[in-house]
């Protein structure tokens, strides 16, 4: 997956969390975005677009591998990578879009995601701690069965499990930056919110704002692409694996 941040990574920002879920125990919430931010959607956008190009009878894209997509979301950089010529992949993006919505926004292509390096592991941290977690996700109520299925194969804390929630929208259509605003109120009447983690840089400067004595995490993989910059203030981390990488280097 290719990372995109623009400020130092915070090598102390996990243990920081796991420190401040300890000390408020089953009142502390830790908020978890999914795509792009303990998944990897590429494995579902490649299976996508193969099905595209078999449907299609484009052999290229009919070929396509995930190292094509350098970003989660930039699928003519991807085309383009499976060996189409520029022009013939921005004319086929509205087709390719019109495809491409109902498999994406359905339970049984989100079994496609693969974690983010050390996001399992991190995650149960989390929880042993004796904190909440919830997974806030702009994924619609129409995908829960399969979302919930891939936490479990991949060995997250998933529902039903205790001090689990998956909050979800109701429909695909609400926006996401409307949701991911007016969740705030419910996360801050469930308990105390100690930590949150989003790659939307929208949504992570609205948590930052919302809840300013929590630790809000951008995770630097991909986003939308909106020239929206990260609040200098937010810790970023290019994925769950980072601490341990700098401790390795301050080791040496």
């Amino acid at each position: 997956m290719k990372f995109d941040a623009l400020r130092p990574f915070d090598p102390t920002v996990l243990s920081r969390v796991l420190e401040a879920a300890s000390r408020h125990g089953e009142r502390g919430i830790v908020v978890f975005d999914l795509d792009s931010t303990l998944f990897d959607n590429r494995p579902r956008q490649a299976r996508i677009l193969r099905e595209f190009g078999e449907a299609r009878r484009i052999p290229e894209l009919a070929s396509s591998i995930l190292e094509h997509w350098t970003s989660s979301w930039r699928v003519r950089d991807a085309m383009i990578a499976a060996g189409l010529e520029p022009d013939r992949a921005e004319a086929l993006l509205a087709d390719f879009e019109a495809f491409w919505r109902p498999r994406f926004f359905s339970s049984e292509y989100c079994l496609e995601d693969t974690p983010l390096p050390g996001a399992v592991d991190f995650v149960r941290e989390v929880h042993e701690t004796g904190a909440r977690i919830v997974y806030c996700t702009g994924r619609n109520e129409g995908m829960r069965a399969g979302t919930v299925r891939s936490l479990q194969l991949w060995g997250f804390p998933a529902p039903p499990a205790e001090r689990i929630q998956l909050w979800m929208k109701a429909a695909q259509e609400i926006p996401d930056d409307d949701y991911k605003r007016d969740i705030r109120a419910a996360l801050a009447a469930a308990g105390t919110v100690v930590a949150l983690f989003d790659n939307e840089p929208t949504h992570i400067n609205g948590y930052h704002e919302g809840f300013p004595e929590a630790l809000a995490v951008h995770v630097a993989t991909d986003h939308s692409g909106r020239p929206v910059e990260v609040l200098p203030t937010i810790p970023a981390i290019p994925d769950f694996l980072f601490r341990e990488a700098a401790a390795r280097i301050a080791d040496r």
